[in-house]
């Protein structure tokens, strides 16, 4: 049996994030995303929005984790990529996985022009 952990949201103003990557640069990409979706954000038109979408993402996990910014919880632990369909998935690592490896996340990922949201849904096996 599986119960609902924790559940997360984030909204985000997507020039927030290009504020950010403008005045701080790669030291602001690589303090927070992964090789990966660096690479991925940065090869899609808008880029911002996508680097948007996974930073509220992460911010999601951590609300649903209960803890926020602190305890286990580090950017870098949280990627956020897409399936070839489009559906976003977490993937965990470092001691984030180590401590919800009985857990699975769902996520949601939507935008305006202006915004990204994100929602965290996190089960966890009972035993």
């Amino acid at each position: 049996m599986t119960v609902v952990k924790g559940i997360g949201v984030d909204i985000l103003e997507i020039q927030r994030i290009q504020r950010s990557i403008d005045s701080l640069g790669d030291a602001f990409l690589d303090k927070i995303f992964t090789a990966v979706e660096i690479r991925y954000c940065t090869a899609k038109r808008n880029a911002a929005q996508h680097f948007a979408a996974r930073f509220a993402a992460k911010e999601a996990v951590s609300k649903a984790l209960a803890t926020g910014l602190r305890g286990d919880f580090s950017w870098k632990d949280i990627e956020v990529m897409n399936d070839v369909l489009g559906q976003p998935h977490i993937t965990l690592y470092g001691k984030l996985k180590e401590t919800l490896a009985r857990s699975s996340i769902f996520v949601s990922l939507s935008h305006s022009e202006s915004h990204v949201v994100a929602m965290v849904v996190m089960e966890e096996e009972n035993r």
